[in-house]
């Protein structure tokens, strides 16, 4: 049986949240990964949900404080390391660019994407309308912001 559209579009996706699973050494409770593609333009950004913490990916050792205690492990948070990552997913979204363009499918101008790693389960939002080139002031990072910092304050609220 050959494979079709949506069996590369997924692969590509698993391949993404692989490499930020992988980042994590697979030590995380949820994994988020927002993708964009506007005008031209590729961009992401991941965080994750630690021990009941939303962080950053260069704030992930922040999530290992409990009651003022160190563990024994430590996330290697390198510049080099969060460079990668965003490299390989940024070869992810070019790929599946490429896909939509062969298979004469509308590309997502936007990927939410969520992880939960205890329940592996993967739910995706995609927007196909410009999120932010329309804007005057907004980029991709500042979008990836806003919802890492709706998924904080949902987080926080459920507390």
């Amino acid at each position: 049986m050959s494979k079709v559209f949506e069996d590369y579009f997924s692969e590509f996706q698993a391949d993404i949240v692989s490499i930020c699973l992988e980042y994590v050494s697979e030590k995380a409770d949820k994994v988020y990964i927002y993708c964009s593609h506007e005008m031209g333009l590729i961009s992401n950004d991941f965080f994750y949900n630690i021990n009941g913490k939303v962080v950053e990916r260069h704030k992930l050792n922040d999530a290992l404080v409990t009651d003022n205690q160190r563990v024994n492990f430590a996330y290697d948070v390198s510049v080099e390391r969060q460079k990668g990552v965003v490299q390989i997913i940024n070869n992810d979204i070019k790929e599946i660019i490429n896909v939509c363009k062969e298979y004469n499918r509308e590309m997502p101008t936007e990927m939410k994407i969520v992880y939960d790693v205890k329940q592996n389960k993967l739910t995706a939002e995609y927007k196909y309308d410009l999120v932010y080139t329309n804007d005057l002031v907004k980029t991709a990072g500042d979008i990836a912001m806003e919802w890492f910092e709706q998924i904080h304050k949902e987080h926080s609220a459920q507390k």
